[in-house]
C-alpha cells in the first residue's frame, strides 16, 4: 500500500473511533468521564493531520498522525490501568479523590453537580473483556502503525 491509501486510512479510523465515542456518548446515553475526553483530542488532531496531508499538505506530517494516534493509545492505556485498579487515576474523577464525602446533601442533591459527575474508574462498557479505553488503545496503536508505514513511504 502507498502513502496517500495509508493516509486515508489512518484518519478514517481516528474519524470512526471518535465518531464512535460521539455515538456511544449520544445514542446509548453513555456519557463521558474526564479521560475519555482526553482520549478524543488525539483523534480529532489525527484526522486534521491527515486533511492536511490529504489536500497537498506535506507528507512528512504522517509522524505527527502517528504521535496523535501513540498519545491517545497511552492515554487508553493509563485510563484502562486506572479501570483495572493497577494505578490511581486523577482525583477529580477518581475513587482516589476526596470522593463525594465533601459534598452536602443539597450538592449531592442537585442536578447540575455530581449527577453529571461522571467516575474514570468504573467501567461502563466492556466487549472481550476490554473496556472502551482498553479498546481504544488497542485500535489507536494499530492506527500508529498505519501512519508509520506511511510516513516511511513519504
Amino acid at each position: 500500500m502507498t502513502h496517500r491509501p495509508l493516509v486515508l486510512l489512518a484518519t478514517l479510523g481516528s474519524a470512526a473511533l471518535l465518531l464512535g465515542a460521539f455515538g456511544f456518548q449520544h445514542i446509548g446515553g453513555l456519557l463521558p468521564c474526564k479521560m475519555c475526553l482526553w482520549q478524543r483530542w488525539p483523534h480529532a488532531a489525527a484526522i486534521l493531520i491527515g486533511a492536511l496531508i490529504l489536500l497537498g499538505g506535506p507528507r512528512l506530517l504522517a509522524w505527527a498522525g502517528a504521535l496523535a494516534a501513540a498519545s491517545t493509545g497511552a492515554i487508553g492505556v493509563y485510563h484502562a490501568g486506572v479501570e483495572w485498579g493497577l494505578w490511581p487515576g486523577p482525583s477529580s474523577c477518581s475513587g482516589a479523590g476526596a470522593g463525594l464525602g465533601g459534598l452536602s446533601g443539597a450538592d449531592l442533591l442537585s442536578t447540575e453537580g455530581p449527577a453529571a459527575l461522571v467516575m474514570c474508574d468504573e467501567v461502563v462498557w466492556q466487549l472481550a473483556g476490554l473496556s472502551m479505553a482498553g479498546w481504544n488503545a488497542l485500535l489507536s496503536f494499530g492506527l500508529m502503525g498505519l501512519w508509520i508505514l506511511a510516513a516511511r513511504r513519504a
